[in-house]
C-alpha cells in the first residue's frame, strides 16, 4: 500500500534553490512525487536574525511508514550537510518536515504528525494551498484554504518560481 505524504522542505543557507532541487531529486527514490508546488521566498519564522528561506511543499506516494521516513528524510539533509541547529528555528542548508502522512494523526517520542506547527507557519500554507487547499487538517478539522485564511502573520511569503515543476 502506498502511503500519502505532504513533506514541507526549506532552505536558507548555501545555493538556496540548489539545494532544494537536490532534496527533491533525493526524494525520488523511494517517494513518486506527484506534485511540488512553486517555491517561495519567506521570510525566517521564529528566530528572525537570518537570511530569508525558499520554501515548498511536494506530495507523493510512499510504501514506507512514517519512521522509516522520517529516517530517509534525515539521511538526505545529513547528505546536504544540515548543521546541527544552533538556534531553535535557526539557518540550515536544508530542512525537511513530514506535514501530513495519510489522513492521520501520529504521536511517536521523535515525531508527530501532522506537523504540530504547520498551521502557524505562512511558509508551509501558503504552498500547501497551492497544492491542495480543501486537504482538511486532522486533527484541527479546518481545510488549508481556511488555515491559511485564519493566520494572523507578518511573515512573507513571495512565490520566487514554479520551475522545478517542468
Amino acid at each position: 500500500m502506498l502511503n500519502k505524504v505532504y513533506l514541507g522542505i526549506g532552505s536558507n543557507l548555501g545555493d538556496r534553490l540548489a539545494n532544494i532541487k537536490t532534496a527533491i531529486s533525493e526524494l525520488t527514490s523511494f517517494i513518486e512525487i506527484e506534485k511540488s508546488s512553486s517555491i517561495y521566498d519567506t521570510s525566517p519564522w521564529g528566530y528572525k536574525k537570518q537570511p530569508d528561506f525558499l520554501n515548498c511543499v511536494v506530495y507523493g506516494k510512499t510504501p514506507l511508514t512514517p519512521l522509516e521516513l522520517l529516517e530517509k528524510l534525515q539521511s538526505i539533509e545529513k547528505l546536504l550537510k544540515k548543521d546541527q541547529k544552533k538556534e531553535k528555528f535557526g539557518p540550515r542548508t536544508i530542512d525537511m518536515d513530514i506535514l501530513f502522512y495519510n489522513d492521520e494523526s501520529l504521536i511517536f517520542p521523535n515525531l508527530v504528525i501532522p506537523h504540530p506547527l504547520l498551521h502557524l507557519r505562512k511558509f508551509v500554507l501558503v504552498p500547501m494551498n497551492e497544492l491542495n487547499p480543501g486537504f482538511i487538517h486532522p486533527v484541527l478539522k479546518k481545510t488549508i484554504s481556511a488555515l491559511l485564511r485564519d493566520l494572523k502573520s507578518d511573515e512573507t511569503c513571495i512565490k520566487k518560481t514554479n520551475e522545478q515543476n517542468s
